[in-house]
Formats: structure tokens, C-alpha cells, sequence
């Protein structure tokens, strides 16, 4: 097989080495195209960030301002006889440079909140996480048991299914005002909007998982006399076991996604935010910190249960 065969090879196992080298290059290609961005100037900087007003009365130093009209501005001076100002070109406030963000990512944590009684931002984070964990297993104690008889029983399938799949397309921050009305302003409308947005889509999903199984085992159940309750729980189940736990780790992936919205239903709490309060103060260093942040918690969440999931499963 030839080299490049080897790489894109159909539905063939790629070599350590390469998967190896493929994961360094997921993060370092982004982190590549970021750093072009933020430090090469004639990539993308469209601002001009002025370092010597001149006469111009307008401008401040480490002021912003859009080239065009900068050079607009600047020739108006000019043509006035007076001095021009001075500038180096640069990214807007909203796009921080990488080395600020790795700043912000360290500072953040050991940075005293503003207001008294606002949270450090550890303690909001253990909040965002906590919301995540009784929305997921909320949706999870109720889901998975409703998935695996819809995907088991056509009788469940015909009546429950579509009635879940028209909830299911009504996105979930749309309850919000419900959920408050429901819950109070705190932690219970921000854990059932998580339960919300993931509860439904796990149901057809497991249940799709269940009607996967071969046919073949729950007929071989059958030939040995197992009654409809032993093939749920002693064929079914254990069948589909392996792709019931990739698929929870799937959807709660679908749960982070829906963690910003929640937390700012009714009190604005959690990870949430120190997003918003940081937006506000325009420290877009310290936003991109926080929505990193989140990423490498459901990364890091993710690989921890695949490993947990390959000494589970390890035929699979």
C-alpha cells in the first residue's frame, strides 16, 4: 500500500503513530491559524491602534480605530497643515491574541471578584458543573429506560415517539420563562433546561441504538424460553450496552452545548457568568479564557469516559 493510501485508506485502522500525529495537528493547525491572525498584520487587522494622536483632538494613545478611517482622518490633518497621527495596525478589541488569552486562563482563577459577594470563578464553575451533572442524569434516569422500551416495544414506539419528536425541535431556551415560573429564579430552571434539551433527543436516539441489535440473539432468547421481561433485561440490554454508553457520552456532549443559555435563566450563576460580566467589562481575553475553558472540562470529560468505556468494553 502506498503512503497515501495508508493515510486515507477506507475504514481502516490508521497506525499509532499517525493517530498520534493527526491529534497534535487538530489543535496545533487552529492554534496556528489564530496566531497568523493575531500577529502577522497583513492577514487580518483591519484597525489601527494609535500610538501618537498628534493634532488629532479625536484620538486617544492605544485608541482603536478602522483604518479607513483612520487614513481618512489623518489626511484631513494633513490638508490643514497639521500633524497627523500615528498608529500600528491591529485586531479588533473582540479578538485577543493567543498569549493573552493563555495569560487570561491563568490570572482568571486568581483574580478576586469585582463586586462583594460575586463568586471566584472556581466556585462558578463547580456551579455550571453541578447544573450539568442533575441535568444529565435526570434526563438520563428517565430517557434511557423510555429509549430502550420504544426501541423494544412497537406499541411504546407508536405512541411516545412522535409526541417526543415534535417536542424535540422546539429549542429548549424557548421554556425558560416557563422553567422560572415553574422552578423559581436559581438552580431548578437552569438544570431543566439541560434536562430539556438533551432528555428528548436521547430518547429516539437510544431507542434507534436499541432497534440496532441483531435480530438474532433476541430470537435465540425466544428458542429458550425467555420471557418478555428476562429479553428486555438479559438480551436487550446487555446487547446494546456498548452503544448505550457511547451514546450517553454523545449527549452529554449535547448538554454542554446548552449550559450557556441555561445559566442565564432567571439569576445569571455558574461559568455563564463570568462570560457575561466579562463581556460587559470588554475583557474579551478573559471571554475567550471562560469558553475554553468550557471545552477543555468536556474534553477532558469525554477522553475520561472513553478510556473508562474501553476497559468496560474491551471487545469492542
Amino acid at each position: 500500500m502506498t503512503h497515501r493510501r495508508r493515510w486515507f485508506a477506507v475504514r481502516k485502522e490508521l497506525h499509532p503513530q499517525q493517530r498520534q500525529l493527526l491529534l497534535i495537528a487538530a489543535f496545533v493547525a487552529p492554534l496556528l491559524l489564530w496566531s497568523a491572525v493575531s500577529y502577522v498584520p497583513f492577514v487580518w487587522h483591519p484597525m489601527m491602534k494609535v500610538t501618537d494622536p498628534g493634532d488629532v483632538s479625536i484620538y486617544a494613545v492605544d485608541a482603536l480605530v478602522n483604518r479607513v478611517e483612520f487614513r481618512r482622518t489623518n489626511a484631513e490633518t494633513v490638508a490643514e497643515g497639521q500633524r497627523p497621527a500615528v498608529g500600528k495596525r491591529a485586531n479588533p478589541v473582540f479578538l485577543p491574541a493567543p498569549h493573552e488569552v493563555a495569560r487570561a486562563l491563568v490570572t482568571s482563577f486568581m483574580a478576586e471578584p469585582r463586586r462583594t459577594g460575586d463568586l471566584w470563578l472556581h466556585q462558578s464553575l463547580w456551579n455550571s458543573i453541578q447544573v450539568i451533572f442533575w441535568g444529565f442524569v435526570a434526563a438520563s434516569l428517565i430517557g434511557v429506560p423510555l429509549g430502550l422500551i420504544c426501541g423494544s416495544f412497537g406499541f411504546f414506539a407508536r405512541i411516545l415517539e412522535p409526541f417526543v419528536d415534535f417536542i424535540r425541535y422546539m429549542p429548549a431556551p424557548a421554556f425558560g420563562p416557563l422553567m422560572v415560573a415553574v422552578f423559581g429564579i436559581y438552580v431548578g430552571p437552569k438544570v431543566a433546561i439541560i434536562f430539556i434539551g438533551t432528555f428528548f433527543q436521547m430518547v429516539l436516539v437510544i431507542a434507534h441504538t436499541t432497534r440496532l441489535l441483531d435480530r438474532g440473539l433476541i430470537e435465540a432468547g425466544q428458542t429458550l424460553g425467555a420471557s418478555t421481561p428476562q429479553l428486555v433485561t438479559r438480551v436487550i440490554l446487555p446487547g446494546i450496552l456498548p452503544n448505550l454508553y457511547n451514546d450517553l457520552r454523545i449527549l452529554l456532549g449535547w448538554a454542554w452545548t446548552y449550559l450557556i443559555v441555561a445559566e442565564l435563566i432567571g439569576s445569571v450563576s455558574g461559568i455563564s457568568f463570568f462570560i457575561y460580566q466579562q463581556a460587559r467589562y470588554k475583557n474579551f481575553d478573559n471571554v475567550f479564557a471562560g469558553i475554553i475553558i468550557i471545552g477543555l472540562i468536556g474534553l477532558l470529560t469525554d477522553q475520561v469516559l472513553a478510556f473508562i468505556g474501553k476497559r468496560l468494553f474491551p471487545w469492542q
